[in-house]
Order: structure tokens, then sequence, then C-alpha cells
């Protein structure tokens, strides 16, 4: 049985795209499960829910953005801890496609299940008391494991924090396969988890796209903030002409 685990497509329409086509490219794939903020940081919020919300064979979780944007659209005002992306999320919400609200409401914080005898947990981030962690910049297995300690899980799967974590320790195996839609370079990362009785055995994979569009649209959108975001999310690819040298704004 193999599984894929997808986390932060954040908007970005064309790398959800490679993805989903390379995962159907290696028809070995059951179910794919989607880890949460699907929106807000990239500007295609309606084209990522369609795409995913058409699928059958997809569990999905919601996220940080997904909780923000819906705060805003219940009339509660920005998310507390979510006042620095106040403009740019009220810009995700007035462009969100109202036939998804309901949808995004009814989503999971995290799910829980077991295969091929493991335990498994899905969640967007770590969470206490219903709430989720602060950011681990210095995640480690031995953090992970107190964090999880005698909890039962065989396999924690999550995202939020950009960055690719993979730790396998005596206890259990944690993955985050790294954002799909957030990345220095035109590059759309998810995972694979084999199981079998007695075995869980993790792939990373990296799919290249044309991102050139995409990159350019925050410019023709006018997307609120889009100069931190290029910078801090997409490594400022927009300063780097096709075929050129990355050039001083």
């Amino acid at each position: 049985m193999q599984i894929a685990i997808i986390t932060d497509v954040h908007g970005n329409y064309p790398a959800l795209k490679a993805v989903l086509e390379d995962i159907e490219r290696r028809k070995s794939i059951s179910h794919i499960y989607c880890l949460g903020d699907m929106i807000g940081i990239g500007p295609y919020t309606n084209e990522v829910l369609e795409m995913i919300f058409s699928r059958d064979d997809m569990s999905v979780l919601s996220g940080n953005h997904e909780e923000a944007v819906l705060h805003i659209l219940a009339g509660k005002g920005i998310l507390s801890g979510h006042e620095q992306a106040a403009k740019h999320h009220e810009w995700i919400a007035s462009r969100l496609n109202p036939e998804w609200i309901p949808k995004l409401q009814a989503l999971p914080v995290s799910l829980e299940w077991k295969a091929e005898g493991h335990q498994i947990l899905m969640v967007h981030y770590h969470r206490t008391n219903d709430k989720l962690d602060a950011i681990d910049n210095e995640p480690s297995g031995d953090k992970l494991d107190t964090r999880y300690l005698n909890s039962g899980y065989d396999l924690v799967c999550f995202g939020h924090h950009h960055p690719v974590h993979y730790f396998k320790t005596d206890a259990r195996l944690y993955l985050n396969p790294g954002a799909l839609g957030c990345h220095h370079e035109p590059i759309a990362r998810y995972g694979i988890v084999d199981l079998s009785v007695n075995r869980l055995d993790p792939s990373l994979i990296e799919v290249p796209y044309d991102n050139t569009d995409f990159i350019q649209s925050y410019e023709r959108l006018q997307v609120p903030d889009r100069s931190f975001i290029l910078n801090v999310f997409h490594g400022n690819q927009h300063l780097v002409p096709k075929g050129g040298v990355a050039h001083e704004e």
C-alpha cells in the first residue's frame, strides 16, 4: 500500500497540478493526504480548491491559513497571531468562491487511522490543547519523541513548517515532505510512504515545473505583500530574468 502526502500548497496551482500528474503517472498510490494550508501566500485559491475538492482519492485537513481566512469571512476580523498577514488574508477572502466556504469549514484538523498494523497521525502541525504549537526551528527526533511520548503512533505526518523534515527513531517515523507550493526554485515537493506489515518506507519527491507565469502573477494581480512573499517564500525568483542573472531592485 502506498500513500502520498502533500502539504502547504499555498495557492500554487501549477505546482499542485505538477505533483498530481506525477502521482497519477506512478499508478501505485492508493490515496493522497493533504495536510492543510491549501490557500494563502499564492493567488490561485479557487483553482487549487477546485482541483483538491474534485478528487475522491484525497483526504484533506485544515491549516492555519484556512482558519485565518474563514475567521475573516465569519466577520470575526483577523485571527490572533496573523496580524502581519491581515491585508493579504483579506484579499484572499475577497476572492474566495463562496461554494468552498462550507467545505473548508467542515475540514478536520487531524486524522488518525490504522493501516497494515501501523497507527498513523496526520496533522497540519503539532497541537497542544487544540491549538497549533509554535514552530520549532530546530526540530529533532528526540524532541518529537518527547512530544508524542506514549502516543502509540508509528507514523506522524505534518507540514506548516516549510522545510523538509524526516526523523526515524526507535519509537516512530516523522515526516514533513516540505511545502509543495513554496520553494526558492521551481520545484514542487511531496512524500510517498510505502506501508506494509512491519515496514514504513518513505520517499521524498521533487517535481520540477514551469513557475514563470505563477511568479509573474503576483505583480499582474497586485497581490498584497507580494515583495515580502516573493522574497521569503520563493527566494526572489522574480529577480532572475529568464536565462539571465538576478538583479537588484
